[in-house]
């Protein structure tokens, strides 16, 4: 089983693949997959992530099909997920987890994680002593090494790692954007993690793309400074200079994209104290053109009675925001219409907002969206 290394910092995502239908996330393109996987393995890295609910329950399915039946078990290091938000009774633990390790063809883990504790998960974990059945797989062999990834506040990941030293690393979501914010509280999570010694993997280093397509102010000091890095490349690379932190998950839906990313990444050079106040300015710029700080991760999606494209919407808001008429959003959304409800049609029942990683007002935000869209 893989232990604890060094390797090479920048880990591939499978929560965002490429799809042969935009509309239809359980599309996956399986054969640009394989060779943006050949290519990521081809030059050093190693670390790929999934989990239980990416893509509509079929990520595992291809992670199985485009590495781990092409590949021997030592070429890779293979992180899942337990999804905290779907267990009911103790029973869910055993049976989901075999479940996972069917679907992405190994023996073992080498990274398992309960997926997407917060305060209202956190009643999950406790009642069902998710932990213990943690410790209880990786005496078994089942798992490498145990953690979480997170989306709470620094008091409560405090007493977490307090009361459970078993855990080995902490998921956190941390973005140049994200890096003082009072909600996501990346710094002050990182600085807990620092606290109490343990190794930090970074999510939504981009922030959902939203990292990558910045204002023009915000890309011209990028460009000023270096033009041959991408934009993107500076969000990760904020990340991946942070000294505890091991890996930071890209969440790559295009070979171009892939190959971006190990350029840069490859031979990795943190960021410089300039490039520093660089990314500070950048954000200060983008933060005040985000009008809804959704990353797109369709978590609100799935079970939503009105059938609400969220994110999409979101996305949408932030753009005629953005761009005003410059934007096509008003044509975007009645595409959606068709299939999708309004955002109108929200009725309140705030199931999205239970889930969501980024702790948004979901119903709340989906009136002003009504209004911008639906003429109400």
């Amino acid at each position: 089983m893989t232990e604890k290394k060094e390797w090479k910092k920048l880990g591939f995502g499978t929560m965002r693949l490429p799809l042969l239908d935009a509309e239809d996330p359980t599309s996956i393109d399986y054969e640009q997959v394989c060779r943006m996987m050949d290519a990521y393995l081809e030059q050093g890295f190693c670390y790929v992530d999934t989990a239980y609910m990416y893509h509509k329950y079929e990520s595992e399915r291809i992670v199985k099909r485009a590495l781990t039946d092409r590949y021997p078990r030592d070429r890779y290091v293979l992180a899942d997920k337990m999804p905290v938000s779907h267990l009911k009774e103790v029973g869910d633990l055993e049976r989901i987890f075999e479940e996972q390790l069917e679907k992405c063809g190994v023996e073992y883990f080498d990274y398992y994680l309960l997926h997407n504790i917060s305060r209202t998960s956190w009643d999950t974990v406790e009642r069902l002593d998710a932990f213990a059945f943690m410790r209880q797989k990786k005496a078994e062999g089942k798992i490498g090494r145990l953690g979480f990834s997170y989306h709470a506040d620094a008091e409560l990941l405090e007493k977490i790692l307090k009361e459970h030293p078993e855990v080995e690393f902490v998921q956190l979501q941390i973005n140049y954007l994200d890096w003082e914010s009072a909600y996501i509280q990346s710094r002050l999570n990182y600085e807990v993690c620092v606290k109490y010694g343990r190794d930090v993997i970074v999510m939504e280093p981009v922030k959902g793309g939203a990292l990558a397509a910045v204002p023009q102010e915000a890309e011209a000091l990028f460009k000023e400074k270096n033009p041959e890095l991408s934009v993107p490349s500076w969000a990760v690379r904020f990340a991946a200079g942070l000294d505890h932190v091991i890996v930071v998950l890209s969440g790559m839906s295009s070979m171009e994209q892939l190959l971006d990313n190990t350029a840069y990444m490859k031979d990795f050079k943190p960021l410089s104290d300039e490039e520093k106040e660089i990314v500070t300015k950048a954000a200060g710029i983008i933060n005040a053109g985000i009008a809804i700080g959704c990353t797109g991760c369709s978590y609100c999606v799935e079970g939503c009675p009105k059938n609400i494209a969220i994110p999409e919407y979101f996305a949408l808001y932030n753009q005629k925001k953005r761009y005003g008429g410059h934007s096509h959003a008003e044509s975007y959304y009645k595409n959606y219409l068709n299939r999708r409800g309004r955002a109108g049609d929200c009725i309140g029942c705030r199931k999205c907002e239970r889930i969501c990683p980024q702790h948004l007002p979901v119903s709340e935000l989906m009136k002003d969206v009504s209004t911008e869209f639906d003429g109400e």
